[in-house]
């Protein structure tokens, strides 16, 4: 159906506008009453804690912040707030704020109404184009936000400074009829914060010394960390009080969560002649190693560990894998423990580190980390193989244990090197040289072929060497696995040569 474009004809359809909160409350009513699951499609996590906040934000009409650390997919609950809109509304053609037609709030679209009547042309703007975001920075000002008066189109127009048409409106007017959102709100600063007070109060604005008012029709949206936690500014207090409802979002709360989330964002799906297998246990190690930086001494834990961690360590995983393929010509690659060295990168940009991390380098950390999370995948499959606490359970746990004749095998002398560079077959029949691996892999991991065995294999040796029951040194593309009692031998004699 042709949409009228004067605005007498947009009279005659009947057309009713309403203000932008009220056309958000109508359509969520919509969605509700359809009993639409995907209203904020990509959030996962969040149905019975920030959604339902969020849903009882718009239906009360109110302006609201998102707070929480990063990584926590506030953005993208922000600009999934455009499809509560309807999808066209009519707004005055050439108009800088989307006037109304039928109630035109700057002075220029009143004397077109009056001049032009319902021959006034009209335009019909996508919701898409009513969504406006900006960054809180230090340097953004007041013109940038609100507006100011612009002398050169004073000049070029032959207006008084003095004439309302000689200003320049900022971002704010121009979202007017729609969303617009304020990004990391402590980053400004609090004199620009004080600009916002009328506007979210009174739903006005006024620009220098005219004494003009402009009752904009907009919703506010606000991000942040929470201030307490931000080095960089705070929220001022009045404004604060002025934002309607305060809503907090949180860290995927399960490992099955998190996995879908980088799922979700994570590119994997790309072109390769190999195949690219990724078992779902080597996904959930990857989430372990956020959750174990949560809760790490060596990170501080105010700065929060965004997802994009996670993300960014399954694609270079990935990436790895595609390596191997291309270089040694393989058609089905596997991930291999002795992989987990490149996603070190990913770890070290996205974790801050108190002063105790610090002075392990962060490098370091990266690998504890990697190393908790292998103790929490290994503590999931295989019996519990806790640390010795001394020489005698040492010798005990070789006498005796689960994994005695893996470790009495390796107090033989004997040693074992990875390479993420090795073809499979010498990658596996290296690991199948260790008497007992494969029998208790198949076991415990009951791996669908080879390629899933030799990776539960490779996990049940780096699993008891994060529990102290055999050492390992790290090799530029690998690890050597050997005898953890020799170590302390030659520890002990080194120390009695000194």
């Amino acid at each position: 159906m042709e949409k009228p474009c004067t605005l007498k004809s947009l009279r005659e359809s009947g057309y009713s506008p309403l203000p932008v909160k009220d056309e958000i409350r109508k359509n969520l009513i919509e969605k509700l009453s359809r009993k639409d699951t995907s209203m904020f499609p990509g959030l996962i996590g969040y149905d019975n804690t920030v959604i339902p906040s969020l849903v009882n934000a718009m239906l009360s009409k109110h302006n609201f912040i998102l707070l929480g650390l990063r990584g926590q997919a506030k953005t993208r609950i922000l600009r999934s707030l455009v499809s509560f809109l309807d999808e066209y509304i009519p707004v005055i053609k050439g108009c800088p704020i989307n006037d109304s037609p039928f109630t035109p709030i700057c002075r220029n679209c009143r004397e077109r109404v009056e001049r032009d009547g319902g021959s006034l042309e009209i335009e019909w703007l996508h919701r898409e184009n009513r969504y406006s975001e900006k960054l809180a920075t230090p340097d953004v000002s007041v013109a940038d936000l609100i507006g100011d008066i612009d002398p050169i189109k004073a000049a070029t127009q032959r207006k008084l400074l003095s004439d309302e048409e000689v200003i320049s409106f900022g971002i704010i007017p121009r979202s007017n009829r729609g969303i617009f959102v304020i990004n990391e709100l402590p980053d400004l600063q609090p004199r620009i914060q004080v600009s916002l007070l009328n506007l979210l109060e009174e739903g006005d604005l006024q620009i220098r010394g005219f004494p003009m008012r402009m009752p904009l029709d907009i919703v506010i949206a606000f991000s942040a960390n929470p201030e307490d936690y931000t080095n960089r500014g705070n929220i001022i207090t009045p404004l604060k009080d002025r934002i309607d409802s305060q809503i907090m979002t949180h860290y995927p709360q399960t490992v099955r969560d998190a996995v879908s989330i980088t799922d979700q964002e994570a590119w994997t799906a790309r072109p390769c002649k190999a195949r690219l297998v990724m078992p779902q246990y080597m996904k959930d190690l990857i989430e372990e190693m956020s959750f174990t930086a949560r809760s790490s001494e060596y990170v501080y834990q105010n700065s929060g560990v965004s997802a994009r961690l996670s993300i960014s360590a399954r694609e270079n995983l990935m990436s790895a894998m595609e390596r191997r393929a291309l270089r040694l010509d393989e058609s089905v690659v596997y991930p291999r423990l002795c992989d987990l060295h490149t996603v070190i990168p990913s770890i070290t940009g996205k974790i801050e580190l108190v002063y105790e991390g610090e002075q392990e380098g962060a490098a370091s950390v990266a690998r504890r980390l990697i190393g908790g999370a292998i103790r929490k995948i290994f503590d999931r499959y295989y019996p519990r193989a806790a640390s010795p606490s001394s020489r005698g359970e040492m010798m005990k746990r070789s006498a005796d244990g689960t994994y005695s004749g893996i470790i009495d095998w390796f107090g033989k002398g004997n040693r074992v090197e990875l390479s993420d560079e090795a073809p499979w077959e010498e990658y596996f029949r290296t690991l199948r040289s260790v008497p007992g691996l494969r029998d208790l892999a198949s076991a415990h991991m009951k791996p669908q072929d080879n390629y899933e065995l030799a990776l539960a294999m490779e996990l049940l040796l780096e699993g008891l060497h994060q529990n102290s029951l055999i050492a390992k040194e790290d090799l530029d593309s690998g690890a050597s696995y050997f005898d953890m009692l020799k170590v302390m031998f030659d520890q002990m004699k080194g120390h009695h040569e000194i």
